[in-house]
């Protein structure tokens, strides 16, 4: 039995090789983003402005599949963790983060990791496959939420630029006019370094950039974060000073703050060393704490004192507020724990 093709998460030139091989005109194409994103319609019935042929001939080989949330748990700060199952049988999740008159989106873009960040909890999943440009936008067009999103960061499970074409396709039906019509100055995308896919990044879109950092020092890096050996900070430091981002677009650098391990003056003064040059914000992230890891959060009054010696020395840096720390706020517990409540169900 032959399996129908899932429309959405195709962009328009993708539609277009659609609809002439099934011998409809080329302008089908825009009509058929138009409905699939502006107007988020999931069946051809609705496409008035479709000829009847043209909705049988698609109906025939094509269908348009989204997925719905399976759980949500809800914070007491408003905080959800949408979580959503994927083909093969796993999980991703989706945080929806409301502040004030901003609405923010945390997707994911891969089933675990393979980087094995120690301070991970997707990491410890390890990698499980990589989203298709479809399941990635399906927490976007499925979040009951969707009419109030102002932002997208993808920053949830996986590692954005190790599925770098998935992410850019769907980005481009972000932006896309005929698509959900953002501006990309809405979108961030994050990266723990990996430098040839950073480049097909900045050259191919125009959302901001966040990098992982979380320290300055070489092997202090490696021990934490193994993705070093290969990329080591200084080199994508060295890269991402060639583009004129400031200008263009956001440069943020994320930095999770453990204790007694990248928390002290000397950090302070190499993290200025490093970034000397560079027009960027630097977030300062409490750590969640997570199962198996020596790490330790730095405290409050730690990561106050660190970001005030940083402004003193003419960075700009803000304290990330911890959100929906009751609801497993650490990216990747809430699947994992999903993941282990299956497994006991298939062993009883």
């Amino acid at each position: 039995m032959q399996t129908k093709r899932n429309l959405f998460g195709l962009t328009v030139l993708q539609l277009k090789e659609v609809v002439l091989s099934i011998g409809l005109p080329a302008y089908t194409a825009i009509q058929l983003e138009e409905w699939l994103y502006k107007k988020r319609v999931s069946d051809f019935v609705s496409m008035t402005n479709l000829s009847k042929q043209a909705r049988e001939k698609l109906e025939m080989d094509y269908i348009i599949q989204l997925t719905e949330p399976s759980k949500v748990q809800v914070s007491i700060d408003g905080t959800k963790k949408y979580l959503y199952p994927t083909q093969i049988g796993k999980f991703i999740e989706a945080a929806y983060i409301p502040d004030k008159e901003r609405a923010t989106l945390c997707v994911s873009t891969q089933i675990g990791c393979k980087m094995g960040c120690l301070f991970c909890m997707t990491g410890k999943q390890g990698f499980q496959g990589n989203l298709t440009a479809g399941e990635i936008l399906n927490q976007i067009q499925s979040l009951p939420e969707f009419d109030k999103l102002t932002n997208i960061v993808y920053m949830g499970m996986g590692e954005p630029m190790d599925n770098i074409e998935a992410v850019l396709q769907s980005i481009e039906i972000i932006t896309s006019d005929k698509g959900y019509g953002w501006s990309p100055k809405r979108i961030t995308v994050s990266t723990i370094g990996i430098i040839p896919a950073m480049i097909t990044f900045l050259e191919k879109s125009q959302a901001h950039l966040a990098v992982s950092l979380h320290s300055p020092f070489d092997k202090e890096r490696q021990e934490i974060m193994p993705i070093q050996s290969v990329y080591p900070i200084s080199e994508v430091i060295a890269e991402i000073k060639k583009w004129d981002l400031g200008r263009q677009r956001r440069i943020s650098f994320e930095y999770i703050m453990f204790k007694d391990v990248n928390d002290t003056p000397r950090h302070v003064n190499e993290l200025v060393r490093l970034l000397n040059g560079i027009k960027c914000r630097i977030n300062l992230i409490r750590f969640h704490p997570i199962p198996d890891t020596p790490l330790e959060g730095t405290n409050y009054d730690g990561i106050v004192d660190f970001q005030q010696r940083l402004r003193a020395k003419g960075l700009t840096v803000t304290i990330r507020a911890s959100r929906g720390e009751d609801i497993f706020a650490a990216c990747g517990m809430l699947s994992t724990k999903e993941l282990l409540n299956k497994q006991q169900e298939t062993d009883f």
